[in-house]
This record gives structure tokens, sequence and C-alpha cells, in this order.
């Protein structure tokens, strides 16, 4: 039977801290750490949109994800030495602007951008879905300030965002698994669901043969019920502002 080396249960988290406002100078930014993976979110405001949005009166959701040279074991050579951006971090990056836009009204943005940028400085499993969770924390702050401001008639952020990892592991399935855990998992699935239960993105991944339909429902149970738990969390620390803008979610 496999035992979990931190001693949780299967279907549990591991311990999550919160600090919000850690960058002074980005608009709104969130050091997010689960277990001995830290993720420190930025989110940015600008005054312009990609040229297909131009002229439409449409803002736009966009993310940026990196690892710092030791977020792992050995020294990563950062994506700007290297002269280009990997595969890894292109895929990642586009899961967090693809989950963080299905929470935003992008028309209440107006012809501005919201830059979420993630960097991971410590990474032990579960840094794409730490990512997501420290982005939405991060883009409600900036949106809230830019609000107050009136740059918004009304407030961009529709609903909540959580996101987790879930995985087989000799037979077992996991939530929140750790780097080791992630390491030799038969399944891999990251999932990010918004606070009124609706699917933004899923990525699930057979690493030693097919898993059948009964396994992947299990999984997203698993799932369903560790999100709740991370949504709770962002409730309890940005639930006032949607109160003060009048929304009811």
């Amino acid at each position: 039977m496999f035992i979990r080396k931190d001693g949780r249960g299967k279907e549990e988290l591991r311990k999550i801290k919160i600090i919000r406002h850690y960058n002074k100078f980005a608009e709104g930014s969130v050091l997010f750490q689960i277990g001995d993976t830290i993720v420190l979110a930025t989110a940015s405001i600008e005054n312009k949109v990609p040229p297909f949005l131009k002229g439409t009166g449409t803002g736009w959701i966009t993310a940026e994800y990196s690892m710092v040279p030791r977020a792992t074991k050995t020294r990563n050579i950062r994506d700007a030495v290297k002269g280009f951006v990997s595969g890894r971090s292109q895929e990642i990056q586009r899961i967090i602007g693809r989950s963080l836009r299905t929470i935003v009204d992008l028309k209440a943005l107006g012809e501005r951008t919201i830059w979420i940028d993630c960097d991971v400085l410590q990474a032990d499993g579960g840094t794409r879905t730490a990512s997501i969770n420290a982005g939405f924390l991060a883009l409600v702050d900036a949106a809230y300030k830019y609000y107050k401001k009136k740059w918004f008639k009304r407030f961009p952020i529709k609903d909540y965002i959580g996101a987790i990892s879930v995985g087989i592991v000799d037979g077992q399935k996991l939530l929140d698994l750790s780097a080791d855990e992630d390491n030799i998992a038969e399944v891999d699935m990251n999932i990010s669901i918004t606070g009124g239960g609706k699917i933004a993105d899923i990525q699930a991944t057979a690493e030693d043969g097919p898993f059948g339909e009964d396994d992947f429902l299990e999984l997203f149970k698993i799932s369903k019920k560790g999100i709740s738990l991370i949504i709770k969390k962002e409730r309890d620390l940005v639930g006032q502002i949607f109160k003060e803008v009048g929304l009811n979610i």
C-alpha cells in the first residue's frame, strides 16, 4: 500500500499559506504556498489589447509563467538566457490565461489587458494549479483597485476559480500530488473549476496505460472536494470585495 511521505490522507490537501499585496509595485500580488510549492503571482494592467481585439471594446487576460533557476533540486537555465520560452512554459501560461478568462467579464475591462505573471520560487508539484490560484487572487485585487478608480463601469470578475492536481499512484487515487508522487503517477490530472461548479480546464494524462471512465469520474469527484476547500480560503480573503461591488457569489 502506498503511504504518502508527509503522512497525508489520500484526499487531503497540503498546508496552504497565502500572503496578499506581497509586491508593493504591482496592482495585485500574491505569494501562494501549498506544501513546499511556492508561487509569486502579480497582476498588471495596461491600456492596450492584442491586435485582434483593437476596436472591439473588449479586454484580455493573459499570463506568463516561469521558474526561477533554483526552484528545483538542480539549477535551471532561465528562458531569457536560452533565447526562447520552453514548450512546457508556453503550455502552462496558456492554461493559466484560459482558466482565468472564464471568470472575467472581458467587455467590462474595456480595451485593457491584465497580465498575470507567475514565477515559481520553489517547485514540489502542482505549480500550474498553484499559479491559477495565486493568479486569481492577484487578479481580484488588481481589478478592485482600478474599479475604485472608476476605470470599470462594473466589476469585471464574475466568479471564483480554484485549481488542483489529482492522480493515481500505485493504484490509489490521491489529491494534490507532490513532485515525488507526480513522478511515479500512473495517471496525472490537473483541473480548474469555478465557484459555480463549472469546469474551466482539465488536463488528464495516462502515464502507464489508459484509464477508465470510472477512474476519471472518481478523480474528478476528489478534485472537486479539494477545490471547494481552496475556494473557501479565497472567499475568506477576498469575499468582502465581492460584497462591496454588489456581487452575491
